[in-house]
């Protein structure tokens, strides 16, 4: 599987953008979450903490299972959770958890991760449909 215009192969997971994006993104919800006030709301750290967990989990899951059709719709479900990220950083920065300047940074990271995560599933459905 190739990506991008470096027509290198990809041989695991850790190797595509999109997993690292979502890794790094990650690690910044794990960093925030931290926070005295976030912290101490166990339901929505949690659910963003999983919510940031699942992008990178489904697309290392969806890769390892060695078929376009999977993979696809494990990245599918990875967007979603990106969408998921940025619909709970509302929440946050409405209810003072988070300031404006990491509100932005955040919004920022997680659009990114969404729109590499994104360019990578409608390279993998192009593979797939040529495939069938």
């Amino acid at each position: 599987m190739s990506q991008g215009k470096d027509s290198r192969q990809i041989g695991k997971f850790e190797d595509l953008v999109a997993w690292q994006k979502a890794r790094l993104l990650t690690k910044s919800i794990y960093h925030v979450t931290q926070q005295t006030a976030f912290a101490k709301d166990y339901g929505l750290c949690g659910q963003i903490q999983r919510a940031a967990v699942s992008i990178m989990s489904n697309i290392a899951e969806g890769y390892e299972r060695a078929n376009p059709g999977d993979f696809h719709r494990f990245l599918c479900i990875a967007k979603a959770s990106c969408a998921e990220v940025r619909s709970q950083l509302y929440v946050a920065y409405d209810i003072g958890y988070i300031s404006e300047t990491q509100f932005d940074q955040l919004m920022l990271q997680a659009e990114e991760t969404g729109r590499v995560v994104g360019g990578l599933r409608i390279s993998v459905e192009r593979q797939w449909k040529n495939t069938k």
